[in-house]
């Protein structure tokens, strides 16, 4: 690791940028490197002290304006936080981009009443949100959704399960998005947004589940029996729910994860180059060889590709640009690139890759794990063709850029 960003980052990087960068190299060389081993020989404990140690650092409060307590930082810097941390441990890089979504989702669609209540809770790291769209048999298809959510007086009941809830199991609030419309109404106008207490009567957790990768991580159901909220919960209008979680996952779900799949692409090329540089063979290292340098350049030209694609399109968002297409096209080609070079780090490690406990057996393994949130690959070249065809919809980066929710109370059309 170093403390230097790349040279090819600088058209996107300012001075405060690149202290940011040192500070997050210096913290997690620290404090999540040994964390990391122990997340990784524990897969069914649920890790909470590394999500204490992001907290503590204020990471989670990267985007919240300082009024609120936050770091009043853009998505840039989210960015570097997320790559820094994910090339230590995928694992924690993806504790910190879980609750950023629902961050966003407060930060552009709440009452100045509900941003008073929750932003500074996250801010401080007393409070870590989750947000829950996703269900057990509709998945990612936000129109089939079947969580409902009936007006009864002053209040709404929620019921239903919701599935895939990153940080599932250390978060205190769940943006919850449920169908508040009678069948036939289009997605956009038949779902709303809550905000809901964890401890909230008739809210329970499934236990805690390993996944193929980012062992310590929790992604798990949440169970609504008949959830009683005040109205004051709705996130955004009756109504908006398909906005609030669409406009969140394209501007901090597909960025984040695309800062995941960048560490984890580094981490990837780092420790092969590594591998090959110190494996004798023959008179040299395995390094020496041109087939095997083939392979590794391969590698790191692909990271070099994903690390421009990355920070180039957040650095449009930060700037107010209409850049959904390059949020979703950096997500897509993020993930694809380095899925190549995890296959290339397992074949260039032979034996070493597949028996015992290896770093690139970790890394190959939490790289899966960012192909399907925010989108599967087709459901991203499907977006991606729609801005070729030129019959793209709404562009959230450019209606929602800067503080445009603060003036505005709905960022939909009229």
């Amino acid at each position: 690791m170093s403390a230097t960003p790349p040279i090819a980052l600088t058209p996107y990087l300012t001075f405060a940028h690149s202290q940011l960068w040192a500070v997050a190299e210096e913290f997690t060389a620290e404090h999540i490197a040994p964390g990391a081993e122990r997340m990784e020989a524990s897969p069914n404990r649920v890790e909470r002290e590394i999500p204490q140690l992001l907290a503590k650092q204020g990471w989670f409060g990267v985007n919240i304006p300082v009024r609120f307590g936050g770091m009043g930082d853009g998505h840039v810097a989210k960015t570097v936080l997320i790559h820094r941390t994910g090339v230590v441990s995928a694992a924690a890089a993806a504790t910190l981009q879980a609750s950023l979504i629902p961050v966003g989702a407060i930060l552009n669609w709440g009452t100045v009443d509900q941003k008073q209540e929750w932003l500074p809770q996250v801010a401080d790291g007393s409070l870590l949100p989750s947000i829950a769209v996703t269900e057990p048999d509709a998945g990612g298809h936000i129109g089939g959704m079947e969580t409902v959510a009936e007006r009864d007086g002053d209040d709404w009941v929620i019921s239903g399960i919701k599935a895939h809830i990153g940080n599932s199991h250390i978060t205190r609030v769940h943006v919850v998005v449920a169908r508040t419309a009678k069948p036939g109404v289009t997605a956009s106008r038949a779902l709303t947004a809550f905000l809901v207490e964890y401890d909230r009567k008739g809210v329970t957790l499934a236990p805690h589940c390993a996944g193929l990768g980012l062992h310590g991580f929790t992604a798990g159901r949440l169970h609504l029996d008949r959830v009683r909220i005040p109205a004051a919960n709705v996130l955004g209008e009756v109504g908006q729910g398909l906005y609030v979680a669409q406009s969140s996952s394209i501007l901090y779900g597909r960025p984040n994860l695309t800062a995941v799949s960048l560490g984890i692409h580094e981490a990837l090329v780092k420790t092969t180059a590594n591998f090959l540089s110190t494996r004798p063979r023959y008179d040299g290292h395995l390094s020496d060889h041109p087939v095997v340098q083939d392979r590794l350049g391969a590698m790191q030209a692909r990271y070099q590709t994903a690390l421009t694609t990355a920070y180039s399109a957040v650095h449009l968002l930060d700037n107010g640009a209409a850049c959904d297409s390059q949020l979703i096209g950096a997500k897509h080609t993020g993930h694809q690139l380095a899925v190549a070079s995890a296959q290339d780090a397992m074949e260039l490690h032979g034996a070493y890759a597949v028996n015992g406990n290896s770093l690139v057996q970790r890394v190959f393994r939490d790289c899966q794990h960012t192909y399907a949130p925010a989108g599967t690959g087709e459901f991203q070249r499907i977006h991606l063709a729609n801005t070729a065809l030129g019959t793209e919809s709404i562009q959230w980066s450019e209606r929602l850029a800067a503080e445009a929710a603060w003036t505005h109370p709905d960022p939909t059309p009229a």
